[in-house]
């Protein structure tokens, strides 16, 4: 099957370009796909250029660049769209590729055949509109407005690629199935939840790389490093932790963010808070298996996550996780058996009861890491990618009985 894939990028450092980077490698090495990637920017996947000649494996992933640009995000993105509509338009219109189907991994084109979604901002444009009344995290005015007109621009593009019904969706939890049925009335929605891989991610490499990680970062024995990775830490939870480490001063915990925010207003927050010192922050990079060697605890009590894709990971490398019910990845976990899972995202004294009992039950997080492991296991980039293959399958005889 020739498939083109449209995503500005792919790599191996942010939870969705992850996940779309173990699904491509296994459809062009597994199931012989032929994959023209349209993308701007692609780490730590193999690919070919474009009209490279090819004698052995039928499957392959050809990288077609699209041209990026600079400024806010709200201009790359709608810069990014066109100009990924206009290559493959140039391709198909000079017979440069033809393909079987378009898949999108969310709101990167207008004329998908499948879309993966991970995301669904109708629910984050909901969610921006609402006032965290314990954390008092509030961003600056014209990040505010950008946010806004940024999410209000994707859920009219959701609205006119969701409510189409030639258009086939996934999407990586119930949840999220749930909410493109309440937003789009679409109950026809694949669900394929995310996998992991247990070999890099795993106990063994975690405690071969703990100590010089967390000297590195000048952490003691005694404490208890908990961390977070993702974008949007309003929504992933960051303030709620903060809050909850504040409510219990005598013991050393620390919070480790990872990825790409704004920083000042939880820096500030950690100020008032008087807990500045145990507030860290690093920017997202490719070798995510240092912050989970880093770890104690990985806590993200989201008030809303499509999946989580870092949980499932932290969870295969032993580590002791704690999320909310809005996360789809809670979906997999059952409570106090294998991972905590918070009712209440913003119940910060709920989550400041837990993390002590955890920092004072050393034999508990390591029941519950061992349990968390075994999950992980189950769910294999393996088994993700022969479900999405089937659905690639039903949506290519759809689109031939239809044309």
């Amino acid at each position: 099957m020739r498939l083109a894939v449209v995503s500005p990028f792919v790599d191996r450092s942010h939870g969705t370009e992850r996940a779309l980077a173990e699904l491509l490698e296994r459809l062009a090495r597994r199931y012989h796909c032929e994959i023209h990637l349209y993308s701007q920017h692609v780490e730590d996947l193999a690919v070919e250029a474009p009209g490279a000649s090819r004698t052995d494996n039928p499957g392959a992933i050809f990288w077609h660049r699209v041209p990026s640009t600079s400024g806010p995000h709200l201009l790359r993105f709608l810069s990014w769209l066109a100009a990924n509509s206009f290559q493959r338009w140039f391709h198909r219109r000079f017979g440069r590729v033809s393909v079987d189907l378009v898949i999108s991994p969310g709101i990167n084109s207008l004329s998908a055949d499948v879309v993966m979604v991970h995301v669904v901002f109708h629910r984050l444009q909901d969610l921006s509109q609402e006032k965290n009344e314990i954390t008092g995290i509030r961003a600056g005015f014209f990040h505010r407005i950008h946010r806004w007109a940024y999410y209000l621009l994707l859920a009219a593009f959701e609205r006119r690629n969701y409510r189409d019904r030639n258009v086939l969706l996934s999407c990586v939890s119930q949840r999220t199935a749930n909410l493109l049925a309440r937003y789009f009335d679409r109950r026809d929605v694949r669900v394929v939840p995310n996998g992991v891989d247990s070999v890099q991610f795993s106990p063994s490499e975690r405690l071969v790389r703990r100590i010089q990680a967390r000297v590195r970062r000048n952490f003691q024995n005694a404490d208890l490093v908990l961390l977070l990775v993702g974008n949007d830490w309003a929504v992933k939870g960051a303030a709620t932790i903060l809050a909850a480490i504040a409510a219990i001063p005598a013991l050393p915990l620390h919070l480790l963010v990872v990825g790409s925010d704004v920083v000042e207003p939880f820096r500030k927050m950690a100020d008032h808070l008087n807990i500045s010192s145990r507030f860290h922050w690093e920017p997202p990079r490719q070798d995510v298996m240092d912050f989970y060697a880093t770890a104690d605890v990985y806590v993200s009590p989201s008030r809303e996550d499509s999946f989580g894709l870092p949980v499932l990971e932290a969870m295969a490398c032993g580590l002791p996780v704690i999320t909310s019910v809005f996360a789809g990845v809670a979906e997999l976990i059952t409570n106090e058996v294998d991972g905590f899972v918070l009712r209440d995202p913003s119940d910060l004294q709920a989550l400041a009861q837990l993390l002590e009992r955890l920092y004072l039950d050393e034999l508990l997080r390591q029941r519950i890491a061992e349990a968390a492991m075994l999950t992980a296991k189950r769910w294999t980039w393996d088994r993700n990618a022969a479900e999405i293959w089937e659905l690639l399958k039903c949506a290519a005889e759809k689109k031939k009985a239809a044309e």
